[in-house]
């Protein structure tokens, strides 16, 4: 599992023009899920995310965890955090896990955030969504559980 965080002061879902879903301060955050992937690796992501900290404190430094600073998540489904472009310019997905299975393990990924204490909002899987955002920094984050 892959998960890119960017603290962001807003981020929008747009789907079919239209706003399906907003937050204001907190994390954008993509998600990928590779064959092979178990709940396992979820919880961890899911624990790195809930603790992670990169607010800004009284003195300037990223010292606060989201939680601390009332922040929000907005979370993507992303199986292209999954291309392997070693060969080609076409890149190949064949590394991300076949979208039923790694719908399950997204949404039970939202879930653990959301008993975490966290309102998470979301786009839909496998939809076509326009993502609009502030990164605030930027900062941006990438997590990899085979680095965990």
């Amino acid at each position: 599992m892959k998960v890119v965080i960017q603290r962001v002061k807003y981020a929008k879902c747009h789907i079919d023009g239209k706003e399906y879903s907003a937050i204001d301060q907190g994390f954008m955050i993509l998600v990928g899920i590779k064959e092979g992937d178990t709940k396992n690796e979820v919880e961890k992501i899911a624990k790195k995310v809930s603790g992670l900290r990169v607010f800004e404190d009284e003195n300037g430094k990223m010292n606060l965890d989201l939680k601390t600073i009332g922040g929000k998540i907005m979370s993507i489904s992303q199986f292209t955090l999954y291309a392997d472009c070693a060969k080609g310019n076409r890149p190949s997905f064949i590394k991300a896990m076949k979208p039923q299975d790694a719908n399950e393990l997204y949404m039970y990924f939202n879930k653990l955030l959301e008993d975490s204490g966290f309102e998470v909002k979301t786009g839909v899987f496998g939809a076509d969504m326009k993502i609009e955002m502030i990164n605030d920094g930027p900062v941006t984050i990438i997590i990899d559980s085979e680095e965990l």
